[in-house]
Protein backbone atom coordinates (compact mmCIF):
# COMPACT_ATOMS: atom_id res chain seq x y z
CA UNK A 1 0.00 0.00 0.00
CA UNK A 2 1.48 3.48 -0.79
CA UNK A 3 2.36 5.34 2.15
CA UNK A 4 3.72 8.35 0.52
CA UNK A 5 3.90 9.43 -3.45
CA UNK A 6 5.24 12.27 -5.08
CA UNK A 7 3.78 15.04 -6.76
CA UNK A 8 4.12 14.01 -10.33
CA UNK A 9 3.22 10.21 -9.11
CA UNK A 10 -0.34 8.67 -10.75
CA UNK A 11 -0.71 6.78 -7.64
CA UNK A 12 -2.47 7.98 -3.81
CA UNK A 13 -1.61 7.49 -0.63
CA UNK A 14 -3.43 4.10 0.50
CA UNK A 15 -3.57 2.63 -2.91
CA UNK A 16 -2.82 -0.94 -2.79
CA UNK A 17 0.42 -1.56 -4.98
CA UNK A 18 3.46 -4.20 -5.47
CA UNK A 19 6.08 -4.63 -6.71
CA UNK A 20 8.66 -7.01 -8.02
CA UNK A 21 12.05 -6.09 -7.30
CA UNK A 22 14.81 -6.80 -4.72
CA UNK A 23 13.51 -5.93 -0.99
CA UNK A 24 10.87 -7.85 -0.64
CA UNK A 25 11.57 -8.70 3.01
CA UNK A 26 10.71 -5.05 4.15
CA UNK A 27 8.16 -3.25 5.90
CA UNK A 28 8.54 0.02 3.69
CA UNK A 29 10.34 -0.11 -0.03
CA UNK A 30 10.80 3.37 -1.92
CA UNK A 31 11.06 2.62 -5.61
CA UNK A 32 10.07 4.44 -9.14
CA UNK A 33 5.96 4.67 -9.69
CA UNK A 34 7.04 2.78 -12.82
CA UNK A 35 7.92 -0.28 -10.68
CA UNK A 36 4.28 0.06 -9.02
CA UNK A 37 1.96 -2.65 -10.21
CA UNK A 38 -1.76 -1.47 -9.48
CA UNK A 39 -3.69 -3.93 -7.50
CA UNK A 40 -7.58 -4.29 -6.93
CA UNK A 41 -7.21 -4.60 -3.74
CA UNK A 42 -5.13 -5.60 -0.62
CA UNK A 43 -6.08 -9.29 -0.59
CA UNK A 44 -3.64 -12.31 -0.87
CA UNK A 45 -4.61 -13.83 -3.81
CA UNK A 46 -4.16 -11.13 -6.29
CA UNK A 47 -0.48 -10.79 -4.57
CA UNK A 48 -0.14 -14.67 -5.90
CA UNK A 49 -1.17 -13.61 -9.30
CA UNK A 50 1.65 -11.94 -9.73
CA UNK A 51 5.32 -13.63 -9.44
CA UNK A 52 3.53 -17.15 -9.53
CA UNK A 53 0.59 -16.21 -11.64
CA UNK A 54 2.15 -14.42 -14.32
CA UNK A 55 5.47 -17.16 -14.37
CA UNK A 56 2.99 -19.75 -15.61
CA UNK A 57 0.59 -17.84 -17.75
CA UNK A 58 4.05 -16.18 -19.94
CA UNK A 59 5.89 -19.29 -19.23
CA UNK A 60 3.38 -21.80 -20.91
CA UNK A 61 2.27 -19.44 -24.15
CA UNK A 62 5.71 -17.84 -24.65
CA UNK A 63 8.38 -20.91 -23.88
CA UNK A 64 5.99 -23.93 -23.68
CA UNK A 65 4.14 -23.02 -27.04
CA UNK A 66 0.96 -24.96 -25.61
CA UNK A 67 -1.16 -27.32 -28.72
CA UNK A 68 -4.57 -28.45 -27.27
CA UNK A 69 -4.36 -32.12 -26.91
CA UNK A 70 -1.01 -32.38 -25.93
CA UNK A 71 0.07 -33.99 -22.36
CA UNK A 72 1.85 -31.78 -19.93
CA UNK A 73 4.00 -32.58 -16.92
CA UNK A 74 3.49 -30.09 -14.14
CA UNK A 75 6.34 -31.14 -11.31
CA UNK A 76 5.43 -29.37 -7.23
CA UNK A 77 2.46 -28.87 -8.89
CA UNK A 78 0.50 -28.01 -6.07
CA UNK A 79 2.44 -24.87 -5.27
CA UNK A 80 2.02 -21.69 -5.33
CA UNK A 81 3.60 -21.51 -9.21
CA UNK A 82 2.34 -25.20 -9.97
CA UNK A 83 -1.08 -24.91 -9.39
CA UNK A 84 -1.97 -22.21 -12.08
CA UNK A 85 0.11 -24.21 -14.67
CA UNK A 86 -2.28 -27.02 -13.90
CA UNK A 87 -4.86 -24.72 -14.50
CA UNK A 88 -4.00 -22.87 -17.53
CA UNK A 89 -2.20 -25.99 -18.79
CA UNK A 90 -6.19 -27.83 -18.44
CA UNK A 91 -7.55 -24.70 -20.03
CA UNK A 92 -5.63 -24.76 -23.22
CA UNK A 93 -7.17 -28.13 -23.74
CA UNK A 94 -4.59 -30.27 -22.69
CA UNK A 95 -4.15 -33.49 -20.46
CA UNK A 96 -2.33 -32.62 -17.36
CA UNK A 97 -0.25 -34.44 -14.79
CA UNK A 98 0.87 -33.14 -11.94
CA UNK A 99 3.53 -34.38 -9.20
CA UNK A 100 3.04 -33.59 -5.09
CA UNK A 101 4.14 -35.28 -1.83
CA UNK A 102 0.77 -35.48 -0.39
CA UNK A 103 -2.82 -37.19 -0.52
CA UNK A 104 -4.01 -33.53 0.65
CA UNK A 105 -2.27 -32.34 -1.70
CA UNK A 106 -3.64 -34.79 -4.59
CA UNK A 107 -7.03 -34.00 -3.67
CA UNK A 108 -6.56 -30.18 -3.84
CA UNK A 109 -4.65 -31.06 -7.40
CA UNK A 110 -8.12 -32.96 -8.33
CA UNK A 111 -10.26 -30.24 -7.22
CA UNK A 112 -8.76 -27.30 -9.73
CA UNK A 113 -8.93 -29.53 -13.10
CA UNK A 114 -5.55 -31.98 -12.65
CA UNK A 115 -6.10 -35.24 -14.41
CA UNK A 116 -3.39 -37.31 -12.96
CA UNK A 117 -1.79 -36.27 -9.66
CA UNK A 118 0.98 -38.42 -8.72
CA UNK A 119 2.34 -38.33 -5.10
CA UNK A 120 6.00 -39.22 -5.72
CA UNK A 121 6.56 -40.91 -2.16
CA UNK A 122 4.14 -43.66 -3.18
CA UNK A 123 4.30 -44.11 -6.69
CA UNK A 124 7.32 -43.94 -8.41
CA UNK A 125 6.95 -40.97 -10.89
CA UNK A 126 9.35 -42.98 -13.76
CA UNK A 127 7.23 -46.06 -13.53
CA UNK A 128 4.02 -44.28 -13.94
CA UNK A 129 5.31 -41.71 -16.84
CA UNK A 130 6.68 -45.02 -18.68
CA UNK A 131 3.66 -47.26 -18.23
CA UNK A 132 0.99 -45.15 -18.35
CA UNK A 133 2.36 -42.52 -21.05
CA UNK A 134 4.38 -44.71 -23.24
CA UNK A 135 4.44 -42.02 -25.81
CA UNK A 136 6.24 -39.49 -23.58
CA UNK A 137 5.17 -36.20 -22.14
CA UNK A 138 4.63 -33.08 -24.61
CA UNK A 139 5.76 -30.39 -21.89
CA UNK A 140 7.08 -30.26 -19.03
CA UNK A 141 7.09 -27.45 -16.03
CA UNK A 142 9.64 -28.00 -13.99
CA UNK A 143 10.25 -26.67 -10.51
CA UNK A 144 12.24 -28.97 -8.53
CA UNK A 145 15.35 -30.16 -10.21
CA UNK A 146 18.07 -32.76 -9.40
CA UNK A 147 16.35 -36.18 -9.64
CA UNK A 148 13.10 -34.69 -10.86
CA UNK A 149 14.72 -33.43 -13.84
CA UNK A 150 16.56 -36.71 -14.77
CA UNK A 151 13.03 -38.55 -14.54
CA UNK A 152 11.34 -35.75 -16.85
CA UNK A 153 13.91 -35.86 -19.45
CA UNK A 154 13.91 -39.34 -19.78
CA UNK A 155 10.04 -39.13 -20.58
CA UNK A 156 10.14 -36.38 -23.38
CA UNK A 157 7.78 -37.36 -26.04
CA UNK A 158 9.27 -36.45 -29.53
CA UNK A 159 9.28 -33.22 -30.16
CA UNK A 160 8.78 -32.56 -26.27
CA UNK A 161 9.96 -29.26 -24.59
CA UNK A 162 11.06 -28.87 -20.83
CA UNK A 163 11.18 -26.25 -18.95
CA UNK A 164 13.34 -24.82 -16.25
CA UNK A 165 11.61 -22.67 -14.06
CA UNK A 166 13.69 -23.15 -11.21
CA UNK A 167 15.04 -26.49 -8.91
CA UNK A 168 14.12 -26.06 -5.54
CA UNK A 169 15.89 -29.10 -4.33
CA UNK A 170 19.13 -27.96 -4.37
CA UNK A 171 17.91 -23.89 -3.32
CA UNK A 172 19.48 -25.32 0.58
CA UNK A 173 23.14 -26.59 -0.70
CA UNK A 174 26.27 -24.59 -0.74
CA UNK A 175 25.86 -24.08 -4.99
CA UNK A 176 21.88 -23.33 -4.74
CA UNK A 177 21.77 -26.46 -7.18
CA UNK A 178 22.08 -29.92 -7.77
CA UNK A 179 23.98 -31.41 -10.54
CA UNK A 180 22.13 -33.75 -12.74
CA UNK A 181 23.05 -37.31 -13.24
CA UNK A 182 22.19 -37.50 -16.94
CA UNK A 183 24.76 -34.64 -17.83
CA UNK A 184 26.40 -36.24 -19.77
CA UNK A 185 23.81 -37.91 -21.58
CA UNK A 186 21.66 -35.20 -22.58
CA UNK A 187 22.68 -34.15 -25.98
CA UNK A 188 21.96 -37.70 -27.62
CA UNK A 189 18.76 -37.74 -25.18
CA UNK A 190 17.16 -34.45 -26.66
CA UNK A 191 18.68 -35.08 -30.35
CA UNK A 192 17.28 -38.45 -30.71
CA UNK A 193 13.63 -37.05 -29.76
CA UNK A 194 14.24 -34.01 -31.52
CA UNK A 195 13.21 -32.57 -28.09
CA UNK A 196 14.61 -29.49 -25.95
CA UNK A 197 15.12 -28.21 -22.58
CA UNK A 198 14.18 -24.14 -21.96
CA UNK A 199 14.95 -21.80 -19.30
CA UNK A 200 11.93 -19.20 -18.25
CA UNK A 201 13.15 -16.52 -16.14
CA UNK A 202 9.83 -13.97 -15.23
CA UNK A 203 12.29 -10.82 -15.50
CA UNK A 204 12.99 -11.14 -19.00
CA UNK A 205 9.19 -10.80 -20.11
CA UNK A 206 8.41 -7.56 -18.54
CA UNK A 207 6.41 -6.06 -21.48
CA UNK A 208 4.27 -8.74 -21.07
CA UNK A 209 3.09 -8.44 -17.34
CA UNK A 210 0.74 -5.78 -17.36
CA UNK A 211 -1.22 -7.86 -20.13
CA UNK A 212 -0.99 -11.30 -19.00
CA UNK A 213 -1.44 -9.80 -14.76
CA UNK A 214 -5.10 -8.01 -15.84
CA UNK A 215 -6.03 -11.32 -17.77
CA UNK A 216 -5.53 -13.75 -14.44
CA UNK A 217 -7.12 -10.61 -12.29
CA UNK A 218 -10.42 -11.23 -14.31
CA UNK A 219 -10.19 -14.94 -14.76
CA UNK A 220 -9.70 -14.83 -11.49
CA UNK A 221 -12.74 -12.54 -10.51
CA UNK A 222 -15.34 -14.46 -12.68
CA UNK A 223 -14.08 -17.31 -10.69
CA UNK A 224 -12.48 -19.47 -13.57
CA UNK A 225 -9.21 -19.13 -11.92
CA UNK A 226 -8.42 -20.67 -8.17
CA UNK A 227 -5.55 -19.09 -6.44
CA UNK A 228 -4.72 -21.00 -3.15
CA UNK A 229 -2.78 -19.15 -0.32
CA UNK A 230 -0.89 -21.00 2.41
CA UNK A 231 -0.96 -18.64 5.05
CA UNK A 232 0.49 -21.20 7.49
CA UNK A 233 -2.26 -22.52 9.46
CA UNK A 234 -0.56 -26.18 8.94
CA UNK A 235 3.24 -25.06 10.12
CA UNK A 236 4.78 -25.72 13.69
CA UNK A 237 5.08 -22.25 14.40
CA UNK A 238 1.47 -21.02 13.44
CA UNK A 239 -0.24 -18.39 11.35
CA UNK A 240 2.63 -16.19 9.80
CA UNK A 241 0.97 -13.08 10.43
CA UNK A 242 3.96 -10.81 12.61
CA UNK A 243 5.48 -9.50 9.95
CA UNK A 244 9.16 -9.69 9.31
CA UNK A 245 9.06 -12.06 12.55
CA UNK A 246 7.45 -14.73 10.14
CA UNK A 247 9.53 -14.84 7.42
CA UNK A 248 12.21 -17.46 8.69
CA UNK A 249 9.44 -19.73 9.62
CA UNK A 250 7.82 -19.33 6.29
CA UNK A 251 10.91 -19.95 4.45
CA UNK A 252 11.72 -23.06 6.60
CA UNK A 253 7.79 -24.07 6.33
CA UNK A 254 8.42 -23.77 1.99
CA UNK A 255 11.35 -26.35 2.31
CA UNK A 256 9.53 -28.61 4.21
CA UNK A 257 6.91 -29.63 1.27
CA UNK A 258 4.12 -29.10 2.98
CA UNK A 259 2.88 -26.00 1.67
CA UNK A 260 -0.24 -25.63 -0.94
CA UNK A 261 -0.44 -23.03 -3.26
CA UNK A 262 1.40 -19.48 -2.26
CA UNK A 263 2.89 -18.80 1.70
CA UNK A 264 1.88 -15.42 2.36
CA UNK A 265 3.21 -13.98 5.56
CA UNK A 266 0.80 -10.84 6.66
CA UNK A 267 1.99 -7.92 8.41
CA UNK A 268 0.05 -6.68 11.59
CA UNK A 269 -2.16 -3.48 10.72
CA UNK A 270 -1.41 -2.11 14.30
CA UNK A 271 2.22 -1.62 12.61
CA UNK A 272 1.27 0.25 9.63
CA UNK A 273 2.06 4.24 9.89
CA UNK A 274 0.05 5.32 6.98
Amino acid sequence: MVAAAGAESNFKVGQPVAYMLDGAFSEYKVLPSSSAIPLPSLKAEYITLLSSGLTAAICLDEVGELKKGETVLVTAAAGGTGQFAVQLAKKAGCHVIGTCSSDTKMEFLRSIGCDRPINYKKEDLNEVLKTEYPKGVDVVYESVGAQMFDTCVNRLALKGRLIVIGFIAGYTSDTGYTPIRGGATLPPKLLTKSASVRGFLLSHYTDLWVEYYQRLVSMYNAGDLVSQVDRGEASGTGVFNKGLQSIPDAVEYLYTGQSKGKIIVEFPEGNSKL
